[in-house]
């Protein structure tokens, strides 16, 4: 399903873009036959059927999503390093404070995956492709952090927070950021 997706995405953003950079163009400046031309109709083909692909791969997979209830695994890497959400780590006492230590992504999701996520926006339900490149900006966010408290030779970082903010069109920030401290051993 999700490679039938992926198919008709493809297909409408090549048909897009041919329509758009190569068609237009052909037909405003060059042409004086007001016929259109054999390439701009199948440019025209991929970017409906395209669509149309895209809409149907979505509504299946909606309505198989929510009989099977599967939920998508996030995972981060396994480090040495402890976060915690909080000042103080229960059973254990903060020696020294190294500072502050951060880790940041900007992700985006390609046109196809936005022209899905828009359907599902008509269709309802969760948007994944936007809730998997979260997922994953938000590992990438938490793996820096944590090299970069490995770097400072920290036991945990504390406090940990997170930010998020919409950079443009489907691009989102995240920022990772907490306070690197030794523990006692």
């Amino acid at each position: 399903m999700k490679i039938l997706r992926q198919i008709g995405s493809l297909a409408f953003v090549l048909g897009l873009f041919t329509a758009i950079f190569i068609g237009m163009p052909w037909y405003v400046i060059i042409s004086e036959d007001p016929v259109i031309p054999w390439w701009l109709r199948i440019a025209v083909f991929c970017l409906l059927g395209g669509i149309l692909v895209v809409l149907l791969t979505v509504a299946l997979e909606q309505s198989i999503n929510k009989t099977s209830g599967k939920k998508l695994p996030l995972t981060d890497l396994d480090s040495r390093v402890l976060l915690m959400n909080s000042t103080e780590i229960p059973g254990r006492e903060i020696t020294e404070i190294l500072g502050m230590v951060q880790g940041h992504t900007v992700f985006a999701i390609w046109l196809g995956k936005d022209l899905s996520a828009m359907v599902r926006l008509i269709l309802g339900g969760e948007l994944t492709e936007y809730t998997e490149m979260m997922g994953r900006a938000r590992a990438v966010a938490n793996n820096r952090m944590i090299a970069q408290a490995e770097e400072m030779g920290a036991d945990a970082v504390i406090n940990v927070r997170y930010m998020t903010t919409s950079v443009v069109g489907s691009a989102a920030e995240l920022l990772a950021y907490g306070t690197a401290v030794k523990l006692r051993k």
